[in-house]
C-alpha cells in the first residue's frame, strides 16, 4: 500500500512527475489503473496551486533569482520558444516531456495565460500523458514477458 502513496508523492514532486513515476510503478508490478490514477491526482495536486497561487509563487521566485543573480534557465527559454510557436495548448501538451508540468504552468501564467485556460489545458495534457505513459509501459512490459 505504501508503494501507491509513493506513486502519488513522486508524481507531485517537480522533475519526477508522471513521466518517471508511471513507468516505474507499473514495472514494479503495481496495478496500472491505480498507478495512472494516483499519478494524475498527485501531479494535479501540485500543479493547481501553482496556477491558482501564481502571483505569490512568481514574486518568491523573482526575489530568489535576484538574490542569487541568476539569469533565466535553459528550460524557461525553451518554454518561451514553445509559447511563441504554439501558445498555451502547445506549452501545456509539450510541457510534461520537455520542461515539466509545474514549469509549464508557471511559464504559461507568467506569459499571460488566464487561470481557467491554464487549468483546462494542463489537465488535458496531464491526462493525455498519463494515458500515454501508462499504456506504453504496460504494452511494452507485456511485450517482453
Amino acid at each position: 500500500m505504501y508503494e501507491y502513496a509513493l506513486v502519488f508523492l513522486g508524481a507531485a514532486i517537480p522533475w519526477l512527475e508522471i513521466a518517471l513515476v508511471i513507468p516505474l510503478g507499473i514495472i514494479r508490478g503495481l496495478s496500472p489503473f491505480w498507478v495512472m490514477l494516483l499519478a494524475f491526482i498527485g501531479n494535479m495536486a501540485t500543479v493547481l496551486p501553482v496556477i491558482i497561487g501564481f502571483e505569490k509563487v512568481r514574486q518568491w521566485i523573482l526575489k530568489r533569482q535576484e538574490k542569487k543573480g541568476k539569469a533565466p534557465s535553459k528550460r524557461s527559454e525553451r518554454a518561451k520558444k514553445i509559447w511563441n510557436r504554439y501558445g498555451l495548448p502547445g506549452l501545456a501538451l509539450l510541457g510534461p516531456i520537455l520542461i515539466g508540468t509545474h514549469i509549464a504552468a508557471f511559464i504559461g501564467m507568467s506569459l499571460g495565460a488566464e487561470k481557467k485556460w491554464a487549468i483546462l489545458w494542463l489537465t488535458i495534457s496531464i491526462a493525455v500523458w498519463t494515458l500515454i505513459f501508462g499504456i506504453a509501459t504496460e504494452l511494452g512490459f507485456e511485450f517482453f514477458r
